[in-house]
């Protein structure tokens, strides 16, 4: 690294580190990273948006029809520690179970470095479905 970029990464309390770990633990490291990051700035609607289109070949697997964005996020009231609430539309015969659902969130995480609270229309609560149905923004 040079010696200016890392003056200022020092200056701000940070290091830069490069780590080696097997393929199937990168979505953890990623997640455990995000977490820990002290100054990570409040996730943004756009940039949340684009991440989920550029790396929806990602989710294929799991058998994702659509993607929708809804609570803090949308409404431009997300903090630092908010989390992105997301709404999916699985193609039928998918997830093939828990572990599959959980595995799409663990994903998710991974992919946008922050946590995700991942649901199904059958699963809002009905005091809040005509809300987060108002406000979801279409990712794809």
């Amino acid at each position: 690294m040079e010696k200016s970029r890392e003056k200022h990464l020092r200056r701000r309390g940070l290091t830069d580190l490069t780590v080696c770990v097997p393929i199937e633990k990168a979505e953890a490291v990623r997640r455990y990273a995000a977490r820990i990051g002290h100054r990570r700035r409040p996730a943004q609607r756009d940039e949340i948006v684009e991440q989920l289109r550029r790396h929806r070949h990602r989710l294929d697997r799991f058998g994702v029809g659509s993607l929708s964005l809804f609570g803090s996020v949308v409404r431009n009231e997300a903090r630092r520690d908010s989390d992105v609430d997301l709404l999916v539309h699985f193609e039928p015969g998918h997830p093939r179970g828990l572990f599959e659902f959980v595995e799409l969130k663990n994903v998710l995480e991974g992919l946008l470095g922050r946590p995700v609270d991942l649901i199904t229309a059958a699963n809002i609560k009905p005091r809040l479905r005509e809300r987060i149905l108002g406000e979801a923004v279409v990712v794809f």
